[in-house]
């Protein structure tokens, strides 16, 4: 990496740019009924670009800025709720587990758990805080929350390798194409 992309006005430009680009998804949440679950998610993984480039304390300033601001910009409480609680920091998170913890189980009970404690507490929080009505958790007229619980793991498992995919295409074709200039 050139010293260009290393000095301080660069770095902090890149991190605010990455900031307001999850806060424009975030925003836009609202626009689609399946932005509320899928925004988030694609949020949360302009994040890695600063993990990669820089480091990890760098990634998670972006992810306070883009949380404050997304629950306070975002009409969709329950999307800034998915993005806060848990899409929003997981990738940063993700690369430390995956270089901390050697134990490929361990590390995916670490992973499971954290996310089974992140949907547990949006959906309280959504309930009982922002007083989302109980019944978005009805299938059929069926309370259902622990088969969204469980759905949501399917997913989780198909997000961690959707991630570890965006991660190899980033350093293999999107930096460069990003930064080539500058490296």
């Amino acid at each position: 990496m050139k010293k260009s992309m290393q000095k301080p006005a660069f770095r902090i430009a890149l991190c605010a740019v990455i900031a307001a680009m999850e806060v424009v998804l975030m925003m836009a949440a609202g626009l689609f009924r399946i932005g509320t679950y899928a925004l988030p998610c694609f949020a949360g993984l302009f994040s890695i670009a600063v993990v990669i480039e820089y480091n990890c304390k760098w990634a998670f300033g972006v992810y306070a800025v883009s949380a404050i601001l997304s629950f306070f910009l975002t009409a969709d409480k329950e999307a800034a709720l998915l993005f806060i609680l848990f899409f929003g920091y997981y990738p940063i998170l993700k690369n430390i587990l995956d270089r901390r913890v050697k134990n490929t189980v361990l590390c995916y009970i670490i992973k499971f758990a954290l996310f089974n404690a992140a949907a547990i507490a949006s959906f309280f929080a959504a309930t009982r805080l922002f007083g989302i009505p109980a019944e978005e958790f009805t299938l059929f007229g069926v309370y259902v929350p622990f088969v969204f619980l469980l759905l949501g793991n399917v997913f989780f498992f198909v997000y961690e390798m959707a991630v570890n995919v965006y991660v190899k295409l980033y350093v293999q074709r999107l930096r460069k194409a990003l930064f080539g200039r500058f490296m």
